[in-house]
């Protein structure tokens, strides 16, 4: 059976999204979504907001945040150009889900992965500082001061792109991107990031759980991929993603399945500005978690597959 209530993969102003919190919930609301995630990149700042946001409109919230980490693995050239890319990810993204977690009530069952977190947070400004400095050579001065005003929570390339506009350097914050500060370009400024194993163990010890988001982007052949994740203690795989084709959606599906791993989905929404509406993301049921389960009832996955 399929269905498409959840999506498990979404920003607001607190990190890239264009949007409030509110009126994420609000759209995600509209496209008939009942089991919402708000994983703004490296922060938890809008927990309490989304919780009380879904609460309002009857849906399920699942706090979560997408963790920037060190890639676990090398990309393939022949895998990239199958996955129309010239080049991988600087960073692999980890979802982290707290199916249990009541954001203003059980604080004090994530507080040791909300300090692990904050340095990672933290760690961005000294980045941007960077990346504002290397502009500025090129020739491109930008404050820092205004590019972090941009900024609810995290900051990161994105506001800095659009500081990048306003000043007339780019007409779109994609040239941004494409021409000056994505990965590996002049403006770009690498910053130190935890390892995927280091994220799942800090993951863990809170009781959440782990899903490698958007796994296109990385370059790495499917069966390798879920082999590695399962050696890593990753729980799942983001199956279905927005930049995933249907032939890519089963492929991975069918081998998340055979390993053992469960299956998250997401519509990776930042904006109207960016893409039409969030959320119409089909998956079947029985790949996703059970803690992920729309009513909120859950009981403890099934143990991975082993080799008799």
């Amino acid at each position: 059976m399929w269905t498409q209530h959840h999506d498990l993969h979404s920003h607001s102003l607190h990190s890239d999204g264009d949007h409030v919190v509110d009126e994420v919930a609000q759209l995600m609301f509209d496209e008939g979504v009942l089991v919402w995630s708000l994983t703004d990149h490296d922060t938890t700042s809008g927990w309490e907001e989304g919780a009380k946001a879904a609460a309002r409109r009857g849906m399920r919230f699942v706090p979560g945040v997408e963790i920037t980490c060190e890639p676990a693995l090398a990309a393939q050239e022949a895998q990239l150009r199958a996955n129309g890319l010239e080049r991988p990810s600087a960073s692999w993204h980890l979802l982290a889900y707290f199916p249990d977690h009541q954001p203003g009530l059980n604080e004090e069952d994530v507080a040791g992965f909300k300090a692990w977190l904050a340095p990672k947070q933290d760690g961005r400004l000294p980045r941007m500082k960077a990346m504002c400095e290397r502009l500025s050579s090129l020739g491109m001065p930008v404050d820092i001061e205004d590019v972090c005003r941009r900024a609810s929570g995290s900051v990161g390339r994105p506001h800095l792109a659009e500081a990048m506009v306003e000043l007339g350097y780019v007409a779109t914050k994609r040239e941004a991107f494409e021409t000056w500060i994505g990965d590996g370009l002049p403006g770009f400024v690498q910053h130190e990031k935890p390892t995927v194993q280091e994220a799942v163990a800090a993951v863990k010890s809170a009781g959440g759980m782990t899903s490698l988001a958007h796994p296109r982007y990385y370059g790495v052949p499917t069966k390798t991929l879920a082999s590695a994740l399962v050696e890593l203690g990753v729980d799942s795989i983001e199956a279905v993603h927005r930049s995933h084709n249907d032939a890519y959606r089963h492929e991975l599906m069918t081998e998340a399945i055979a390993q053992g791993l469960s299956i998250t989905v997401g519509s990776d929404f930042h904006g109207l500005a960016r893409q039409p509406r969030p959320g119409n993301m089909p998956i079947q049921h029985q790949g996703l978690d059970e803690r992920l389960a729309v009513n909120g009832d859950h009981q403890q996955p099934k143990p991975p597959r082993t080799e008799e």
